[in-house]
């Protein structure tokens, strides 16, 4: 399957354990079986990604659209087909399947000019995970950000998890207390490091945004990924099926993780009061039901991140069957919704999103997950709530952005390779809409 819509060309470099990235060099193709947050920091220099498992919701796919990096993601034998140190050619401008050619091939690049691009009456924002591409990305015509993710900047430039940082004492594995020693030595303590770094990501973020609005996504790793960051393992719990297990909302206001979760309010607190970037919107993840979202708002009350001050707007992902059934519920307690479509379809249809065995039922397309998509338009207009998507359907299939569009939507948020085609469509479905009325 084929990410984005780019050409990628260098050097294949196989690379089959996550010990190994750090042979990996600028340019070069990533090869792997796939990839999870512990690859971002070799992601962002690759010229293109191809790996042997996942779909188009799989992290690779995820990451390779947010860099706009060309990926080729479920090739199966990917890794011993290609050779490391051979040149190739990946190309994800020939439709739905990716191909990989041997050589570096020449290609032709179409030019579009922006300044003819008409402005639809549908916001269109872009997802934003990488601080060091937020500058070259705001000249891409935009309303803002629609999905700016902690877990890139945790990953990349954090490194560690914040549990191991606010009890390193407690530390019992030596070489993880080396490599924070390593990452902390310019900061006056640990958990400085941790606030001072996500802020200073976040703000990399909304100040090339600025006043546009910028939708900040609280932590939303899941157990098993966490557990691989600096230290992780003393920390986090084996679960069976960590995809529904303890991640999101969930964590912030229960066990451990709620003093780690003070530290994310504290960053975003300093993004916000202390360098004046009132654009940030905070998002909570996998909210699954009223009294979790009531606890969570409170929790980020107690670090002085209360809805309605200095402009704070607290909005809630979408992506879970019961955030639409109870939709008008959780519009008394969230400023806004934010469709999340990976999670969502796959929870609507009862499959695992990165099973290759069930890879040809996931479509957002779906009749079913587009009547839940309808009904919580339909909610969230009838109680004057903002609503939004940021998940991956609109970006792969501009037809799936027109029956949003249809179904009324406020905004759109893509990623920034899909950006100028997928408004052309939706200029296209607004203008067939108004002669309609």
């Amino acid at each position: 399957l084929s990410v984005g819509t780019k050409i990628g060309a260098g050097r294949a470099h196989v690379i089959k354990s996550v010990k190994d990235i750090g042979t990996f060099k600028a340019g070069e193709v990533l090869i792997t079986e796939k990839t999870d947050p512990d690859w971002e920091p070799i992601m962002k220099i690759a010229s293109a990604i191809v790996t042997n498992k996942g779909g188009r919701t799989a992290h690779a796919a995820i990451i390779a659209r947010e860099l706009g990096i060309p990926a080729v993601v479920g090739t199966e034998d990917g890794t011993e087909t290609i050779a490391s140190g051979t040149d190739v050619t990946v190309s994800c401008a020939e439709g739905e399947v990716g191909h990989i050619y041997k050589g570096k091939l020449k290609f032709d690049i179409r030019k579009i000019d922006l300044k003819k691009l008409g402005k639809p009456k549908t916001k269109i924002m872009m997802n934003v995970g990488n601080p060091d591409q937020a500058f070259e990305f705001s000249f891409i015509p935009n309303d803002g950000v629609g999905l700016a993710r902690e877990e890139f900047i945790i990953s990349s430039y954090i490194k560690a998890h914040p549990l191991a940082l606010l009890h390193y004492n407690k530390l019992k594995d030596g070489k993880s207390r080396e490599m924070i020693d390593e990452l902390t030595a310019a900061y006056p303590g640990k958990v400085d490091f941790f606030v001072e770094k996500l802020a200073q990501g976040v703000a990399m973020i909304a100040s090339a945004f600025y006043p546009k609005d910028v939708i900040v996504r609280m932590s939303d790793f899941k157990s098993n990924e966490y557990a691989n960051l600096i230290g992780g393992h003393e920390f986090e719990p084996k679960e069976e099926n960590p995809m529904i297990g303890w991640r999101g909302a969930s964590r912030y206001y229960t066990g451990n993780y709620r003093e780690a979760f003070g530290l994310e309010c504290r960053a975003m607190k300093q993004a916000r009061d202390g360098m004046g970037l009132t654009n940030i919107k905070l998002m909570i993840p996998f909210c699954r039901t009223i009294d979790e979202a009531k606890q969570v708002v409170a929790e980020m009350k107690r670090y002085g991140l209360v809805q309605g001050k200095n402009g704070l707007e607290i909005y809630v992902m979408c992506e879970i069957p019961s955030n639409v059934i109870l939709a008008d519920d959780f519009a008394r307690i969230f400023d806004g919704f934010s469709i999340g479509s990976n999670d969502l379809t796959q929870l609507t249809l009862g499959l695992d999103r990165d099973s290759e065995l069930v890879a040809r039922l996931y479509d957002e397309r779906n009749p079913a997950v587009k009547k839940m998509l309808s009904d919580v338009i339909r909610a969230c207009k009838r109680t004057k709530t903002k609503i939004g998507i940021c998940g991956q359907g609109p970006s792969d299939h501009p037809d799936f952005a027109q029956f949003l569009v249809e179904c009324g939507i406020d905004s759109i948020s893509l990623n920034p390779d899909t950006v100028i085609k997928t408004t052309l469509k939706i200029l296209e479905t607004e203008k067939r809409v108004r002669k309609r009325k």
